[in-house]
């Protein structure tokens, strides 16, 4: 009988370990189709964005993830550092400009909240969920998902818009975008076809090398595929500008 269960319990780790390696096989799939699909990311964003939404799916938050959006707040308002990717195809869909919050920075990014009021941006996993008119038009409500860092956003009204202060002509004159009150706003001439891509369950990812959200967030600690560590370690490990 001991060695009946013994045997058992060799079954059972050795299923474990694969389902954790065959985890990480399709993680690093993906990585590599996004990373082909969008150049211009960093495509150590793009592994912790896919390890974020596999660990929500993993976890029972959602069923899966056909539309995926990475905002890397650790690049300047005045690039594209929004890119949306159609899942189940690999392809890239959106690479566009997106602003910050009045408060997390002028053209770089460096301060987050998840406090109503803060008018900062969240960094974290969020899901889009219904769409509404407001005082910004067309918007699209985000869920955050990460708690403690997002999980106020519905109460904090933080929604992807379009806005007029989001431009490359905005950018060239002031040196910067125009900034929300924590929103991650878009071109106007986008914002609609953005939206609609991403109503209903669709995923957000926002980056930025912040340490306690990096070493807290449970969406990076689901299991451990190889490597894991190191990659959230080495995207904590430069901090851009002020600006």
């Amino acid at each position: 009988r001991c060695a009946r269960m013994r045997r058992r319990g060799m079954a059972a780790g050795l299923l474990a370990l694969c389902c954790v390696f065959g985890a990480a096989r399709a993680e690093t799939s993906l990585v590599s189709t996004l990373t082909a699909a969008a150049p211009a990311a960093n495509p150590k964003v793009l592994q912790l964005a896919v390890r974020a939404a596999e660990c929500a799916r993993r976890q029972g938050r959602l069923d899966g993830f056909h539309r995926l959006a990475v905002i890397d707040y650790s690049l300047p308002s005045t690039q594209p550092r929004l890119w949306v990717f159609d899942v189940d195809h690999g392809r890239l869909l959106f690479q566009e400009l997106v602003a910050h919050g009045r408060n997390t920075g002028e053209a770089m990014a460096h301060q987050f909240s998840n406090v109503d009021g803060s008018k900062m941006s969240s960094l974290g996993l969020f899901q889009a969920t219904d769409t509404y008119y407001g005082n910004n038009g067309y918007s699209l409500r985000l869920k955050g998902l990460d708690t403690g860092f997002n999980d106020r956003a519905l109460d904090r009204a933080i929604v992807m818009h379009g806005a007029p202060y989001v431009s490359e002509a905005i950018a060239e004159r002031l040196g910067r975008l125009g900034r929300s009150w924590g929103c991650p706003a878009v071109r106007q001439e986008v914002a609609r076809g953005m939206i609609d891509t991403l109503k209903g369950g669709a995923l957000l990812f926002a980056y930025y090398p912040d340490r306690a959200w990096l070493s807290q967030s449970t969406f990076f600690k689901c299991g451990e595929a190889p490597g894991a560590q190191s990659v959230i370690a080495s995207a904590a490990d430069t901090v851009p500008p002020r600006g």
